[in-house]
């Protein structure tokens, strides 16, 4: 394989795949995050393998009313992606959530996989900041 052509990453397929983390099952984990990935929440920083992964999306309607305010994209090597968001979406119970979000993607034979993923909650409602 020539690393001559560069991929492009398309920004419409990425935040789809983002939008499916949020909605998806377990199955949907499993097939589009890379075999390791390294997470960062409050309550929560580590590498994960893909199956533990996967087992974090036990209910695949946890959020509702998902809105993607695309940050930033950044493309530093051929086959990695970097993207930051601001998310605002309704969970399961009704309550509002927040976050700051950033999630890196690697190029693999089979796809974009997601590699990292962080979350900064927000104030809900807070002043949004372009």
């Amino acid at each position: 394989m020539s690393d001559s052509k560069r991929i492009t990453a398309s920004k419409a397929e990425l935040l789809e795949l983002e939008k499916g983390f949020w909605t998806g099952d377990a199955a949907y984990y499993a097939a589009n995050a890379d075999t390791e990935c390294l997470v960062a929440f409050p309550q929560m920083a580590k590498a994960m393998d893909n199956a533990d992964l996967a087992k974090t999306a036990t209910k695949p309607n946890r959020w509702r009313d998902l809105n993607i305010d695309l940050k930033g994209i950044i493309e530093p090597g051929s086959d990695i992606v970097m993207l930051t968001y601001e998310a605002h979406a309704t969970r399961e119970n009704g309550e509002p959530y927040a976050a700051l979000v950033s999630t890196g993607y690697v190029h693999r034979a089979n796809g974009w996989k997601m590699m990292f993923h962080a979350q900064t909650p927000i104030e809900v409602g807070a002043n949004r900041q372009g």
